[in-house]
């Protein structure tokens, strides 16, 4: 009863309340009311909201002498779904017949379009968003060079209005939250080369394997080459390039004598250097000495100049037996040869290697800059120390310079500044109040909206400089934005979810009915779409061409199942139309047919349906409970065409209200098959593609169709609403009219050029302003 307070309530709502309003269309809006709804009110639900029982808390007389308030338009839309779902009125109360319900519902949204732009225009606010998995993997390609799709396998996006960047419905669970940290290791650990720059080439001679000289004193001890007496080992290597070479020898002794035992080098034959060895057996150490050497082969020897036994010397301190022992030879070098150039990742987050000494400076520059583009903002003092702190850990514990970036890149990927889009109000307000966006929010907005991923270094360096707080430098970039190579993430993103193209992955043709369907006919009708749509786009082509053109995209698959020659190969061809081939505009691209069918036929009503809610912007009310579904009608004769059966379906008055509007759209398009081929017959039935519109407008086929939408306004409209949407990441409110109108007014002024209606987007208010959230909130 709580639902049907609220419906009675809104149901009020549905006049005029601007103070602007004039006298004469206030008095027409009352009049409505009282001989329209009213009356409906007064049927369905005075019997539990009046003063005596007040079901709800409503007493419908407290709403029925004056206008209602603006202040009451979110119950309006709520009322309308309500109307829609058929929760209101409740189960076991008196119900509105079909017709009456559709006309509340009409009501309804003839008051929402009434708002006026004259009144207060709100700009809206969007809910903080998450990067969702396509804004994901494109931010991070962008901000490391990384490109890897990381998200591949984080849970899918939730979807609200169409779209899956929509701020209310993108929640992070605990499962994302785990798959973010490791996403952020790897990605770390790919984008940075921990050993960079890497060391010299080190060759390992084992001394215990080296070939020995001198008497059976020169022996192996486990992993060390004993030396008791003079003697050693030598071995060979190769040296492939000229240059300076490092030889090191670990070694130690035990101590005996007035000296420390002497390790003696040679290369060739050559004495390089002697070494003595003042450390003992349980301590060994590495012994070095730089020298040029020569390509090709050498030898190296390394051998025990000074042994010494004495065990009766009268001074106790000149007694003992002095040996050497040698543990490896490392070979290091070429020592002079510049390090190749590191990955452009790696080079992307540390441009240069920081000189001893300097590390933690450079750490504070790299990680400043760094958290700057991942944040899509300047980074503050504190972020940037928090950071610094990660790098600082990792070298206290004995880790290089570029192991503890990698850490800091860590922990700045799994940072809220990066996982969401971050917009909250810089200061709290005292109450609703209106303010403009930063630059850098702009610039944010502008490039997830086309791009899919953060901002480029033009937008932000316009954004630093304060500019793109104008609009006309806003409109500028459009141009430029929608010809860069990534504006290929609009086409996938917008276009996909938009025209529903995304769902061709999931379709199941019947291969009996449609034996000729595969996976590579799938993937090329999705292709052409993707290629038309861009077309349209970065050749700044009217919109109006979307619903019909005289050219498209084919390759050798697809060209054959349109019945078209002359096209060869796998690669896609641009291809002029002509009118024998019954193609042009999305409507007739078989991965349009295709999702609005079913597995083995056509459907007249769900091709409907898709063009009232993606093209018109109209979606159809839902339908009534108890409605049998087409194939369960079993006063249907099933033989008869699948028109004549649709015909007998609308018989009743129920299933009337909605597919008066939706067949007679889908009809015009039944001359293609399930897949999109076209064909004469249903059948053994004759097609017939006829029809009319609830307006009264007649067609014959596709072709009228097409001449009837684009010559309407509620095309252009719907397009303009899905744009703004998918721009905002939120559902559009009342208030959105007039950014609607405005857009609508300017693409229109530009003979509908692409370019036109998303400039209009970027520069409408919603867009570059956003209301203040209260201190209460």
């Amino acid at each position: 009863m709580r639902r049907l307070a609220l419906a009675a309530l809104t149901l009020l709502a549905l006049v005029p309340c601007a103070p602007l309003r004039a006298a004469d269309e206030a008095a027409d809006a009352s009049r409505l009311f009282q001989q329209d709804i009213k009356p409906l009110l007064n049927e369905f639900c005075s019997a539990c909201h009046n003063p005596d029982k007040k079901k709800g808390h409503l007493n419908l007389e407290d709403y029925t002498k004056e206008p209602p308030r603006i202040e009451d338009r979110e119950m309006w839309e709520q009322t309308r779904d309500m109307l829609q779902s058929r929760e209101m009125p409740p189960e076991g109360k008196p119900q509105p017949t079909e017709e009456t319900r559709q006309k509340l519902i009409d009501y309804i949204d003839s008051r929402l379009a009434s708002f006026r732009c004259d009144d207060k225009v709100l700009p809206g606010r969007v809910t903080l968003r998450r990067l969702n998995r396509a804004e994901y993997n494109n931010t991070i390609r962008d901000l490391t060079g990384v490109d890897f799709q990381p998200a591949a396998d984080f849970p899918a996006d939730e979807v609200g209005y169409g779209f899956d960047n929509i701020g209310d419905v993108l929640s992070l669970s605990p499962i994302l939250m785990e798959k973010y940290l490791a996403a952020a290791e790897e990605i770390a650990s790919r984008a940075i080369d921990v050993n960079y720059p890497p060391s010299p080439k080190r060759r390992r001679i084992e001394a215990e394997r080296m070939k020995r000289f001198g008497d059976d004193s020169i022996r192996p001890e486990g992993n060390l080459l004993g030396m008791y007496r003079e003697g050693g080992g030598k071995a060979e290597f190769v040296i492939e390039k000229k240059d300076d070479y490092r030889i090191s020898v670990r070694a130690a002794g035990d101590q005996a004598g007035p000296e420390p035992p002497k390790l003696g080098l040679q290369i060739d034959g050559k004495g390089v250097k002697t070494f003595v060895v003042e450390n003992h057996r349980d301590k060994p150490r590495a012994f070095s000495v730089v020298i040029p050497l020569e390509p090709g082969n050498h030898e190296l020897s390394i051998a025990y100049l000074n042994n010494y036994v004495v065990q009766n010397h009268p001074d106790p301190r000149m007694r003992g037996d002095r040996n050497l022992f040698a543990d490896y030879v490392d070979v290091i070098g070429p020592l002079n040869l510049a390090p190749p150039p590191p990955s452009a990742s790696h080079a992307l987050i540390i441009p240069h290697q920081p000189k001893r000494g300097e590390e933690r400076k450079a750490a504070h520059e790299i990680l400043r800059r760094f958290a700057s583009r991942a944040y899509r903002r300047p980074a503050t003092d504190a972020e940037v120390a928090a950071l610094v702190r990660f790098a600082d850990l990792v070298r206290s514990e004995g880790g290089n310079f570029n192991e503890g970036i990698q850490l800091a890149v860590q922990a700045a990927l799994t940072s809220p500044h990066f996982l969401f889009r971050w917009e909250l109000d810089p200061t709290p307000a005292g109450k609703d109040e209106i303010r403009n966006l930063s630059g850098h929010q702009i610039a944010s907005r502008l490039s997830y909206f086309l791009w899919s991923s953060m901002p480029d270094e033009e937008l932000t360096r316009l954004a630093g400089e304060g500019r793109l707080t104008d609009k006309n430098v806003v409109a500028a970039q459009v141009s430029r934005m929608l010809k860069a190579p990534k504006a290929a993430a609009f086409v996938e993103n917008f276009a996909g979810q938009w025209l529903q193209i995304r769902n061709l992955a999931e379709m199941t043709p019947d291969p009996q009915s449609f034996p000729e369907f595969d996976d590579e006919l799938r993937a090329a009708m999705k292709r052409e779409t993707e290629l038309f749509f861009e077309a349209v786009m970065r050749e700044d082509r009217s919109v109006l061409e979307l619903l019909d053109s005289n050219f498209t995209f084919l390759n050798e698959r697809l060209a054959r199942h349109y019945g078209i020659d002359g096209i060869k190969g796998e690669k896609f061809q641009r291809v002029s139309l002509k009118p024998e081939h019954n193609r042009g505009g999305v409507l007739t691209h078989a991965s349009v047919l295709t999702i609005t069918s079913h597995p083995t036929r056509t459907s007249p009503v769900v091709r409907g349906k898709w063009i009232m809610e993606q093209i018109l912007g109209a979606p159809p009310p839902i339908p009534p409970p108890g409605v049998p579904l087409l194939e369960e009608q079993k006063a249907v004769d099933a033989t008869a065409s699948l028109r004549t059966r649709l015909e007998q379906h609308r018989a009743n008055p129920d299933c009337a209200v909605c597919h008066n509007k939706l067949d007679p759209l889908g009809f015009a398009l039944e001359n293609y098959d399930g897949i999109g081929a076209w064909r004469d017959l249903d059948g053994r039935f004759p097609i017939d593609s006829a029809g009319v519109l609830p307006t009264g407008e007649k067609f014959s086929g596709t072709v009228d169709l097409k001449n009837i939408l684009k010559h309407r306004e509620d095309f252009t409209r719907s397009l303009a609403k899905k744009m703004l949407t998918y721009a905002l990441g939120r559902g559009l409110e009342y208030y959105d009219k007039c950014a609607v109108d405005d857009a609508c007014k300017l693409l229109k002024s530009q003979d509908y050029k692409f370019t036109a209606l998303v400039a209009g987007i970027v520069t409408s208010d919603p867009f570059l302003r956003q209301m203040r959230q209260r201190e209460t909130e």
